[in-house]
Protein backbone atom coordinates (compact mmCIF):
# COMPACT_ATOMS: atom_id res chain seq x y z
CA UNK A 1 0.00 0.00 0.00
CA UNK A 2 1.41 3.11 -0.87
CA UNK A 3 1.88 5.89 1.49
CA UNK A 4 -0.64 8.32 0.46
CA UNK A 5 -3.25 5.20 1.24
CA UNK A 6 -2.11 5.72 4.95
CA UNK A 7 -4.05 8.42 6.54
CA UNK A 8 -2.15 10.02 10.15
CA UNK A 9 -5.06 12.41 11.99
CA UNK A 10 -4.48 13.50 15.71
CA UNK A 11 -7.64 14.82 16.82
CA UNK A 12 -6.03 17.75 19.84
CA UNK A 13 -8.03 19.87 21.80
CA UNK A 14 -6.80 23.00 19.73
CA UNK A 15 -5.71 21.66 16.41
CA UNK A 16 -5.99 18.53 14.26
CA UNK A 17 -2.77 17.90 12.43
CA UNK A 18 -3.35 15.53 9.97
CA UNK A 19 -0.97 13.96 6.83
CA UNK A 20 -0.45 10.85 5.32
CA UNK A 21 2.17 8.08 6.57
CA UNK A 22 6.14 8.97 6.02
CA UNK A 23 5.58 12.50 5.38
CA UNK A 24 8.22 14.79 7.94
CA UNK A 25 5.49 17.77 8.42
CA UNK A 26 0.91 17.48 8.41
CA UNK A 27 -0.25 17.93 5.21
CA UNK A 28 -2.96 20.10 7.26
CA UNK A 29 -3.17 21.99 10.21
CA UNK A 30 -6.48 23.76 11.17
CA UNK A 31 -8.46 24.40 14.73
CA UNK A 32 -10.55 21.70 15.73
CA UNK A 33 -13.67 24.13 16.01
CA UNK A 34 -17.04 23.88 14.75
CA UNK A 35 -19.53 26.89 13.82
CA UNK A 36 -22.97 26.91 13.68
CA UNK A 37 -24.56 30.70 12.27
CA UNK A 38 -26.53 32.43 14.90
CA UNK A 39 -28.65 33.94 12.52
CA UNK A 40 -30.09 32.46 9.60
CA UNK A 41 -28.79 33.94 6.43
CA UNK A 42 -32.27 36.02 5.80
CA UNK A 43 -31.56 37.80 9.11
CA UNK A 44 -28.08 38.33 8.50
CA UNK A 45 -26.88 41.64 8.71
CA UNK A 46 -23.71 40.69 6.19
CA UNK A 47 -23.77 40.03 2.59
CA UNK A 48 -21.38 37.02 3.29
CA UNK A 49 -24.09 33.46 2.84
CA UNK A 50 -23.14 31.45 5.78
CA UNK A 51 -22.81 27.68 5.47
CA UNK A 52 -24.92 25.16 7.73
CA UNK A 53 -21.56 24.01 9.03
CA UNK A 54 -18.42 25.56 9.56
CA UNK A 55 -15.35 23.74 10.64
CA UNK A 56 -11.58 25.03 11.20
CA UNK A 57 -10.10 28.41 9.58
CA UNK A 58 -13.51 29.69 8.42
CA UNK A 59 -14.72 29.72 11.75
CA UNK A 60 -11.92 32.49 12.67
CA UNK A 61 -13.47 34.78 10.58
CA UNK A 62 -16.92 34.64 11.17
CA UNK A 63 -16.74 34.54 14.50
CA UNK A 64 -18.84 37.11 15.28
CA UNK A 65 -21.67 34.92 13.14
CA UNK A 66 -21.58 32.00 14.39
CA UNK A 67 -21.86 29.71 18.06
CA UNK A 68 -18.67 27.98 18.36
CA UNK A 69 -18.58 24.63 19.87
CA UNK A 70 -14.73 22.94 20.48
CA UNK A 71 -15.69 18.70 19.89
CA UNK A 72 -12.51 17.69 21.89
CA UNK A 73 -12.32 18.69 25.74
CA UNK A 74 -8.91 17.78 27.48
CA UNK A 75 -8.06 15.75 25.01
CA UNK A 76 -11.44 13.79 25.26
CA UNK A 77 -14.07 13.83 22.03
CA UNK A 78 -17.28 15.16 23.76
CA UNK A 79 -19.25 15.94 21.21
CA UNK A 80 -19.23 13.04 18.10
CA UNK A 81 -21.53 14.58 16.15
CA UNK A 82 -19.50 17.91 15.93
CA UNK A 83 -16.44 15.45 15.99
CA UNK A 84 -17.47 13.81 12.45
CA UNK A 85 -17.81 17.13 10.97
CA UNK A 86 -14.19 17.81 11.74
CA UNK A 87 -13.55 14.19 10.24
CA UNK A 88 -15.40 15.52 7.12
CA UNK A 89 -13.48 18.50 6.52
CA UNK A 90 -10.27 16.70 7.09
CA UNK A 91 -10.92 13.79 5.41
CA UNK A 92 -12.59 15.61 2.30
CA UNK A 93 -12.06 18.95 2.06
CA UNK A 94 -8.07 19.15 3.37
CA UNK A 95 -6.51 15.83 2.28
CA UNK A 96 -9.06 15.22 -0.39
CA UNK A 97 -9.03 11.48 -0.10
CA UNK A 98 -11.44 8.57 -0.42
CA UNK A 99 -11.54 6.92 2.93
CA UNK A 100 -12.22 3.57 1.34
CA UNK A 101 -8.91 3.55 -0.66
CA UNK A 102 -7.32 4.06 2.75
CA UNK A 103 -6.40 3.08 6.33
CA UNK A 104 -5.87 5.45 8.99
CA UNK A 105 -3.96 5.92 12.09
CA UNK A 106 -5.31 8.20 15.02
CA UNK A 107 -3.69 9.08 18.14
CA UNK A 108 -4.95 8.93 21.56
CA UNK A 109 -4.42 10.36 24.72
CA UNK A 110 -3.21 8.48 27.58
CA UNK A 111 -6.06 7.28 29.95
CA UNK A 112 -9.00 7.98 27.11
CA UNK A 113 -11.73 6.00 27.52
CA UNK A 114 -12.03 2.78 25.68
CA UNK A 115 -15.26 3.95 24.91
CA UNK A 116 -14.24 6.69 22.92
CA UNK A 117 -11.62 4.38 21.42
CA UNK A 118 -14.50 1.57 20.35
CA UNK A 119 -16.82 4.85 18.91
CA UNK A 120 -13.88 6.24 16.63
CA UNK A 121 -12.80 2.50 15.40
CA UNK A 122 -16.70 2.26 14.70
CA UNK A 123 -17.32 5.40 13.20
CA UNK A 124 -13.96 5.34 11.12
CA UNK A 125 -15.19 1.98 10.06
CA UNK A 126 -19.19 1.96 9.38
CA UNK A 127 -19.39 5.90 8.65
CA UNK A 128 -16.31 6.46 6.56
CA UNK A 129 -15.52 2.95 5.22
CA UNK A 130 -12.00 3.01 5.68
CA UNK A 131 -10.00 0.02 5.08
CA UNK A 132 -8.22 -0.44 8.57
CA UNK A 133 -7.90 1.89 11.70
CA UNK A 134 -5.23 2.11 14.27
CA UNK A 135 -4.83 3.99 16.88
CA UNK A 136 -1.88 4.66 19.10
CA UNK A 137 -1.10 7.01 21.97
CA UNK A 138 0.67 10.18 21.04
CA UNK A 139 3.81 9.77 23.61
CA UNK A 140 4.30 6.57 21.99
CA UNK A 141 4.26 7.89 18.62
CA UNK A 142 6.66 10.42 19.38
CA UNK A 143 9.51 7.39 20.82
CA UNK A 144 8.77 5.68 17.22
CA UNK A 145 9.78 8.85 15.05
CA UNK A 146 12.82 9.22 16.92
CA UNK A 147 13.71 5.43 16.56
CA UNK A 148 13.34 4.68 20.50
CA UNK A 149 11.67 2.30 22.58
CA UNK A 150 12.13 4.34 25.88
CA UNK A 151 12.86 7.93 27.05
CA UNK A 152 11.07 10.72 28.35
CA UNK A 153 8.10 11.94 26.63
CA UNK A 154 5.77 15.51 27.89
CA UNK A 155 3.16 15.82 25.34
CA UNK A 156 1.85 19.51 25.91
CA UNK A 157 -1.13 20.71 24.17
CA UNK A 158 -3.48 23.29 24.27
CA UNK A 159 -6.33 21.34 26.57
CA UNK A 160 -3.94 18.49 28.40
CA UNK A 161 -0.19 17.56 29.11
CA UNK A 162 0.95 14.55 29.73
CA UNK A 163 4.53 13.15 30.72
CA UNK A 164 5.74 9.69 29.80
CA UNK A 165 8.91 9.08 31.65
CA UNK A 166 11.07 5.97 31.79
CA UNK A 167 8.93 3.96 30.11
CA UNK A 168 9.43 1.31 27.90
CA UNK A 169 7.39 0.87 24.69
CA UNK A 170 5.35 -3.09 24.84
CA UNK A 171 2.85 -4.20 22.36
CA UNK A 172 1.46 -0.19 22.18
CA UNK A 173 2.03 0.35 25.80
CA UNK A 174 4.46 2.53 28.34
CA UNK A 175 5.65 0.03 31.23
CA UNK A 176 7.11 1.84 33.74
CA UNK A 177 10.88 0.61 34.40
CA UNK A 178 12.07 0.17 37.92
Amino acid sequence: MDSKNVVVCDNGTGYVKCGFAGENFPASVFPSVVGRPMLRYEESLTEQQLKDIVVGEGCAELRNQLDISYPVNNGIVQNWDDMCHVWDHTFFNELKINPPDCKILLTDPPLNPSKNRETMVETMFEKYNFAGVFIQIQAVLTLYAQGLLTGLVIDSGDGVTHVDCNGVVMFGFIISVS
